[in-house]
């Protein structure tokens, strides 16, 4: 059985991409590989808390690898942080990463290029799928996720915060890809297939900033700790 890693972005695509990889019973995704933004402690474009990662993870039973990423992050750097990330996966075995990635050319063909001589080759278990009848499918799996972020070039600002289900899809506008691929929009993911148990999260504060809307998604939990003992909110107004 061959070794993988998930690239895991802790959204929809990423799920079903881990799903479908597992069912042929031929791939044993042994981590989950992640990049954040270590000046905001979130992951990247989704704007997901580090913690809310660390409990999907340890949901999935998957130990997490984190690439920390400054900001700003230019592109030498990340290729050279990822490379390094790929070396950690060779020694652990790995000779194959899943990625969630549907139907853009320009970015699968990158990540083969990136691959290529390394010993690890990329995994496409989604892609080409129609996305309409993936992102239905994603809901009939029980996967349950959070509209996080919103390019508003794109699509409608108010899908920031609202749940991903039947209602969402049907709702959305023509132009807008089912799926979000071309970046109309990012998910969190709080259940779904290979979840142990489900995160129980509420949707906090909808900011604009940098040109995209974030909902800011918390743990229940950390909710009531940023709760004072007056009822003052203290939560974050600007996620970052």
């Amino acid at each position: 059985m061959t070794r993988a890693w998930m690239s895991w972005s802790s959204g929809k695509d990423s799920t079903l991409a881990l799903q479908h990889a597992r069912a042929g019973g031929d791939v044993d995704v042994v981590g989950l590989l992640t990049t954040v933004n270590s000046s905001a402690n979130r992951v990247a474009m989704h704007a997901v808390r580090r913690s809310l990662l660390e409990e999907q993870a340890a949901s999935l039973g998957l130990p997490l690898h984190v690439v920390e990423l400054p900001w700003p992050c230019s592109n030498e750097e990340y290729e050279e942080r990822m490379g390094r990330a790929v070396s950690t996966a060779v020694a652990d075995g790995v000779t194959q990463i899943v990625f969630g990635d549907l139907f853009l050319e320009d970015i699968r063909s990158y990540r083969e290029s990136r691959l290529a001589g390394t010993g690890v080759a990329p995994l496409f278990p989604l892609w080409g799928r129609p996305t309409r009848s993936l992102a239905y499918e994603m809901v009939d799996v029980g996967v349950r996720a959070v509209v996080t972020c919103v390019d508003p070039a794109q699509a409608p600002p108010s899908l920031a915060g609202k749940w991903f289900d039947a209602e969402f899809i049907e709702a959305l506008p023509a132009s807008v890809d089912p799926c979000g691929e071309n970046g109309e929009f990012h998910t969190f993911v709080v259940d779904g297939p290979g979840f142990r148990y489900p995160l129980d999260v509420v949707v906090g504060d909808i900011v604009e900033r940098d040109g995209f809307v974030f909902a800011d998604v918390l743990q229940r939990a950390h909710l009531a700790s940023q709760i004072g003992p007056k009822g003052h909110d203290a939560r974050v107004q600007n996620p970052r």
